[in-house]
C-alpha cells in the first residue's frame, strides 16, 4: 500500500539491543491493532464455508440453462460469497447485496459489449440488444446467499450466450467483476487477484526463508552486497563485502547471482553455511545462519555530520522494530544532535507499524484516531512506553507521494510539537483499509475507517501541511528561513488552517488549505533546509511552536 538519499555510512547494532515495540501501543477499544488484523484472513475463509451452506436455497433461474463446469461454478461462489460477507458490514457506508451484485455484474458488459442487465424490483434480465436471454426474480436486498447464485446464474447464462465470454479466464473474469464493484466505492477498495497478492504478502511478510542477504558480482566473484537488519546473517559475522566462497560446500566459482541466491532459500528454520571471505584476510572462514522468512527492510540509516538520517520507504511488519534498532545504537553516539527522519516517496504500509514507529518518538500521548461503520473500526491508538531519544530535534521529510501509514507518523510527530514537518503538501490517504485472502488466494482490500490525526483533522483529503514548505521553490525557502530567524513562521497561517479543519470538509475547502504548499516531489533542498533548522536551536523552537495546541490534551477531551 513504496533508494536512499543523502551521503553518509550505514549505522551497525545488535539485534539484541532492540526494545519490545509491541508494549508501546495502547488501544483503548481493546481490538486488533493491524491494518489487516491476524485471523482476518482465517475467518474470511471460514465465514466462506458458511455462506456455501445456504447458497443452495437462492432463486431459480426462470428458464434451464447451459452451466459451467461445476469446479469453476463452486469457486466462483466461494470467492463471491466470502467477498459480500467481508464487505456488507465494513464498507464506510452501508450498501445492500443487491447494490454490490449489480454492481459487479456490470463485468457483463465490461467484457462483452453486447451484453447488458436490465433491472427492477422484481426481476433482474440479462439481455442482448433488445432480446431477453435470461430473466431471474430479484431476491430480497440483503439476501447474500441468493445475490451470490443469481450472480453465478447470470454469468453462466453469458458464458452460455456469448463466445466471448467463453473465452475469458475465471480469474479475469473475477477481476473484472470487482473493478465494476469498486468503481462505485472509494478509489483505495480494490480485488488484487492470486498471484500479485502473492507478491503483496511476500511485501509485507517476507517470502521464502533464506539467510537474509543479497548477493553481487564483482571482479569475478559472488559478494555478500547487503544484510538484511532483521534477517537471521546479521547477527552472525556476515557483512557487505565479503566473498561468498561456498553454499553447503558448493563452490560459487563461476555460478550466476541467481544461482546462488536459489542455494541459499530452504525450509524456515533449516540451517545453511556460508563459506565467506572478508576484505583484508587471507583465510576463509564458515557461518551457519538459520533461514528465516524476512519482510524487505524498509529503514535505512546514514549519518551526516551530528545528524541521525533514517529514510524510511514503507511500513511493513517489522519496519518498527528496524527503526528501534537503528535508535538504539545511533543513542550511543555522545555527539548526536538530532533526527531526519526522511518518509518522501512513502506510501504507507501497515496502520500498526506506525503508530510503533510514533511510540519511539513519544513519551505518551494518542498517535491516531480511527473511525468506521463496523465497531471493530473504531480506535483510539494510544501509545506509551517513553521516548527513545529523549527529545532530541526531529526534523521529518515530506512529499506529494507520501501517504497513508506515513502521514500518520508525520501527523502524530507534528500535533505532539514532537517534529518539524519540511517538504510539500502530502498525498492525503486517510482512509484505513482491512484485507481478507479469499478462497481462491486472492485478496480484498476494503476501506472500513477514516483516521484523524491527534489534532482531531482529517487526514483524507488534506494531507500533511509542512511548517516549512519547499515546493515553491528556492526563493520561497530562503523567505521563510529569514522569517525563523525573526522568530516566525511563514507557513503558520496554513498550518493552522489544516490543524482547524473538521470532517467532513469539502473539496474546495481542501484545495483552498492544501494551493499554499502544492504537493510536489521531493528535491535536494529539503534535506539541507532540515539540516539547518536541526543545528539551529532559535530557528527548531520557533518552527515546533507554531502548531497550533497540545495534541495530547485535546485528542483525550474529543474522544474519551
Amino acid at each position: 500500500m513504496a533508494q536512499t538519499s543523502d551521503d553518509g555510512h550505514n549505522l551497525p547494532y545488535t539485534l539484541g539491543s532492540a526494545i519490545q515495540t509491541s508494549s508501546l501501543i495502547h488501544n483503548t477499544s481493546g481490538a486488533n491493532l493491524s491494518i489487516m488484523p491476524p485471523g482476518t484472513e482465517h475467518s474470511a475463509m471460514q465465514n466462506s464455508a458458511n455462506s456455501m451452506d445456504s447458497l443452495s436455497g437462492g432463486a431459480k433461474p426462470s428458464f434451464a440453462i447451459t452451466a459451467a463446469p461445476s469446479a469453476d461454478n463452486a469457486m466462483l461462489r466461494a470467492v463471491m460469497a466470502t467477498a459480500l460477507e467481508f464487505l456488507t458490514p465494513r464498507t464506510l457506508e452501508y450498501h445492500s447485496a443487491r447494490e454490490f451484485t449489480l454492481w459487479g455484474l456490470g463485468a457483463l458488459t465490461a467484457l462483452d459489449p453486447t451484453l447488458s442487465l436490465h433491472t427492477d424490483k422484481k426481476e433482474i434480465s440479462l439481455m442482448a440488444g433488445q432480446k431477453t436471454l435470461f430473466t431471474q426474480p430479484a431476491p430480497p436486498a440483503a439476501d447474500s446467499a441468493a445475490w451470490v447464485e443469481l450472480a453465478v446464474h447470470f454469468i453462466t447464462a453469458a458464458q452460455t450466450h456469448s463466445e466471448t465470454f467463453r473465452k475469458i479466464s475465471q480469474d479475469d473474469l473475477l477481476q473484472t467483476f470487482f473493478d465494476e464493484l469498486f468503481n462505485h466505492l472509494d478509489p483505495y477498495s480494490r480485488y488484487i487477484g492470486p498471484s500479485p497478492a502473492s507478491s503483496d504478502r511476500i511485501a509485507r511478510t517476507g517470502g521464502e526463508a533464506d539467510a537474509g542477504v543479497t548477493l553481487v558480482h564483482k571482479g569475478g566473484h559472488i559478494l555478500i552486497k547487503t544484510v538484511n537488519a532483521n534477517g537471521p546473517a546479521w547477527t552472525a559475522s556476515v557483512d557487505a563485502g565479503d566473498r561468498l566462497v561456498a553454499v553447503d560446500g558448493r563452490s560459487t566459482a563461476g555460478q550466476s547471482v541467481k544461482t546462488v541466491s536459489e542455494w541459499l532459500k530452504g525450509n524456515e528454520d533449516s540451517l545453511v553455511h556460508l563459506r565467506l571471505l572478508s576484505p583484508g584476510r587471507k583465510r576463509s572462514h564458515v557461518v551457519s545462519v538459520r533461514r528465516a522468512r524476512v519482510p524487505p527492510e524498509t529503514v535505512f540509516a546514514f549519518t551526516s555530520g551530528s545528524l541521525l538520517i533514517l529514510r524510511i520507504t514503507a511500513f511493513s511488519s517489522d519496519t518498527a522494530e528496524e527503526m528501534s534498532q537503528y535508535l538504539d545504537q545511533a543513542m550511543q553516539d555522545t555527539h548526536l544532535r538530532g533526527i531526519i527522519i526522511d518518509l518522501r516517496g512513502n506510501r504507507g504500509g501497515v496502520l500498526q507499524q506506525a503508530v510503533t514507529a510514533s511510540a519511539l518518538l513519544l513519551d505518551h500521548g494518542v498517535a491516531a484516531v480511527t473511525d468506521g461503520r463496523d465497531p471493530e473500526a473504531n480506535h483510539i491508538w494510544a501509545v506509551q512506553g517513553g521516548d527513545m531519544t529523549s527529545g532530541l530535534p526531529i526534523a521529518v521529510l515530506v512529499d506529494g507521494h507520501t501517504a497513508s501509514a506515513a502521514e500518520i507518523l508525520a501527523a502524530a510527530l507534528a500535533d505532539h510539537h514532537r517534529a518539524v514537518i519540511i517538504g510539500s503538501s502530502t498525498l492525503g490517504k486517510g482512509l484505513v483499509q482491512t484485507v481478507a485472502q479469499l478462497p481462491n488466494k486472492s485478496e480484498l482490500f476494503v476501506t472500513w475507517s477514516r483516521v484523524m490525526a491527534p489534532l482531531d483533522w482529517p487526514l483524507q483529503g488534506l494531507g500533511v501541511m509542512p511548517h516549512i514548505c519547499t515546493s515553491l521553490g528556492a526563493s520561497a525557502i530562503a523567505r521563510q528561513m529569514h522569517a525563523l530567524s525573526q522568530g516566525h513562521l511563514e507557513n503558520k497561517p496554513a498550518l493552522e488552517a489544516s490543524r482547524s479543519a473538521r470532517f467532513p470538509i469539502s473539496t474546495s475547502n481542501i484545495l483552498s488549505i492544501r494551493k499554499a504548499c502544492p504537493a510536489a516531489l521531493g528535491r535536494d533542498e529539503d534535506t539541507e533546509t532540515a539540516q539547518m533548522i536541526l543545528n539551529n536551536k532559535a530557528w527548531y523552537k520557533a518552527a515546533i511552536s507554531a502548531t497550533p495546541e497540545d495534541a495530547s490534551q485535546q485528542t483525550t477531551a474529543t474522544h474519551q
